[in-house]
């Protein structure tokens, strides 16, 4: 059931994490969120005879951390993964990362809002401490692999290693995997990417007698539990919250407003001047406080920029004047064709065919093979200083 390498034919040979080892002599440092599909990444190594460990990341201060269902990393996952870790008989280890976690990603998601962007703190999350310093810590325990719960597929192709969108579309995770480096994709194992749906993986739960089968899934960020964005950084940073203008892109005031921390590019609701067509924000300006609305078709782009990227494709990012790929700009959005120009080896100009609505500076836009389910890196929105 776990996930198969497609190569050369001299992998045949190898096991079913492409490894030239038998399963029990293949140690496997497997991600335990205390959610069901890490679970079950868990249940599958152990049912093929692997060697596992599991590690589970406290990320929040337990004092403080939620136990509400449908959150992610909360308080109770741990003993989930704990108790998951006791019916399988394998070793479970809680590494405390709360002042990592902190430092890479809840201040670069105050900071980023701060600055008037819109943050994606799970990538920062996967690019942090899950895909960074918990590899280092699976080598130091002379693991041959970390396999996590995530949705995609890891394929050894021609020219290396390669990241794939998983079967099951409507479970794909792969924008939020884009920073993934290729150093990181080789020692990095996906089981769950090949399974055609959700519910194979709740059935493989029940058959191994998980004890977290039935559990939700997480929903919310794991450092916002009710939702509020806004009240998390007024939290951590007691100003945040300055009021200023909500300003017409004609330059005509219409209100005002508590904070650009309560806005998003492309929001609709909650804007406070009602009455006439409706407005859309469009941009947010953190130097003078000003949140800009306008109408829906200002919300329309074709082009915009690009920074750090990450690039999983064949070859060097720059090497060519333009790529034609698909990107998407949003998680919850389908591909469109575009055209990438890179300016360096890590920036770069996208030009999406047909216009793409509320390109919010701070979100990942992540690249696609056209017509096809290979992934080939991404880059973080940046602000059009023109603005």
């Amino acid at each position: 059931m776990t996930e198969h390498d497609t190569g050369e034919a001299g992998l045949r040979s190898r096991n079913s994490l492409g490894l030239a080892k038998d399963p029990p002599d293949t140690r496997v440092l497997v991600a335990m969120s205390g959610g069901v599909d890490s679970s079950v990444v868990a249940g599958m190594l152990v049912s093929e005879g692997y060697d596992v460990v599991g590690m589970t990341l406290q990320l929040n201060d337990s004092s403080t951390a939620t136990s509400r269902p449908g959150t992610c990393c909360a308080g109770r996952d741990i003993t989930d993964a704990r108790r998951v870790a006791e019916t399988l008989s394998i070793p479970h280890y809680v590494l405390d990362y709360e002042s990592r976690f902190k430092e890479d990603v809840i201040d670069y998601f105050v900071d980023s809002y701060l600055a008037g962007m819109t943050p994606v703190p799970c990538i920062r999350c996967n690019q942090g401490v899950k895909f960074r310093d918990l590899l280092e810590t699976a080598k130091q325990i002379d693991a041959d692999c970390m396999a996590t719960g995530h949705y995609v597929r890891r394929v050894d192709g021609v020219e290396g290693v390669e990241l794939h969108t998983a079967v099951d579309t409507a479970r794909d995770q792969s924008y939020f995997l884009f920073a993934t480096t290729p150093d990181q994709l080789r020692y990095l194992r996906f089981p769950l990417g090949s399974l055609p749906s959700k519910s194979e993986t709740r059935t493989l739960a029940e058959q191994y007698g998980l004890p977290v089968a039935r559990k939700p899934d997480s929903q919310d960020i794991c450092f916002v539990p009710d939702g509020s964005y806004a009240s998390v950084i007024e939290r951590l940073r007691p100003a945040a919250s300055e009021p200023g203008d909500i300003v017409h892109l004609d330059g005509r005031k219409l209100g005002t407003h508590r904070g650009i921390i309560h806005y998003t590019v492309g929001q609709r609701r909650g804007l406070g001047i009602g009455g006439g067509a409706p407005l859309y924000v469009v941009r947010l300006n953190p130097e003078n406080r000003t949140v800009v609305v306008g109408p829906r078709e200002a919300l329309r782009t074709q082009k915009f920029r690009i920074g750090q990227v990450n690039w999983l494709g064949d070859g060097r990012f720059d090497n060519r004047a333009e790529w034609n790929l698909s990107v998407r700009v949003r998680s919850t959005r389908p591909p469109k064709e575009a055209v990438v120009r890179p300016n360096s080896e890590s920036s770069g100009e996208v030009e999406v065919l047909t216009s793409e609505e509320a390109v919010a500076p701070g979100q990942a836009c992540v690249f696609f093979e056209n017509s096809g389910t290979r992934v080939l890196g991404g880059g973080w929105i940046l602000r059009d200083d023109r603005s």
